[in-house]
């Protein structure tokens, strides 16, 4: 992901104003369904961030990202490893706006949404970025592979020095809610583990530097 390659427009403008601006978006056709516009949730910049898929009903309603079924299983998950919302994490999705039925975006809408991402990214200036299904690894990364196969496994953002993990998505665990060996369930809690160690380790370099 080339930052800013997709809306120069946006390269020096701040949270508020880029925010302002997807407020009123109606740049695909997910606008005219949408009751909120859900852009984003945490603090500005932050160390952590998080990029899921799209809006659901609930969020739609609140305006907030992840706080339906899988938004709580998503808060647990990160608590766990002592990561709390939304002092410590910044949530956002591909899409601003509910596509209808709760269906997966489609690239175009992502794309068109795309911009506001990116501007997303700059302001938050995250160290690590956590991709949370195989929609966001596929917008994110450009990688069209299966989520088995490549969540754990650390990446550059391209372009960039953060340093990117895919995840599984909480709803997918929902469906999946075995916690043997080798499950899902088990694989996120060693991604999250991770995670937290690499967290860590950024704090600890920032406390050296002052």
């Amino acid at each position: 992901m080339e930052l800013f390659s997709t809306a120069p427009e946006f390269t020096n403008q701040s949270y508020d104003e880029v925010k302002a601006s997807a407020e009123k978006c109606t740049r695909c056709q997910l606008a005219k369904g949408r009751n909120k516009v859900v852009f984003g949730n945490g603090p500005v910049p932050c160390n952590l961030m998080l990029i899921g898929e799209a809006p659901g009903a609930d969020e739609d309603i609140q305006g907030l990202p992840f706080v339906g079924r899988a938004g709580k299983l998503l808060t647990q998950i990160l608590e766990s490893v002592g990561i709390k919302r939304p002092d410590d994490i910044y949530i956002a999705n591909t899409v601003k706006c509910r596509p209808p039925e709760n269906r997966a975006p489609l690239a175009t809408e992502q794309e068109s949404c795309r911009p506001y991402l990116e501007a997303q990214l700059r302001l938050v200036n995250p160290k690590i970025l956590i991709l949370a299904g195989t929609p966001a690894v596929k917008a994110i990364l450009k990688i069209d592979e299966p989520i088995t196969k490549i969540r754990g496994k650390w990446r550059k953002l391209p372009g960039t020095n953060i340093d990117v993990i895919p995840i599984f998505h909480p709803s997918y665990l929902l469906r999946n809610p075995q916690k043997t060996k080798d499950s899902p369930k088990w694989f996120t809690w060693q991604d999250m583990q991770e995670i937290k160690n690499a967290l860590d380790y950024f704090k600890k370099v920032a406390e050296i530097g002052k």
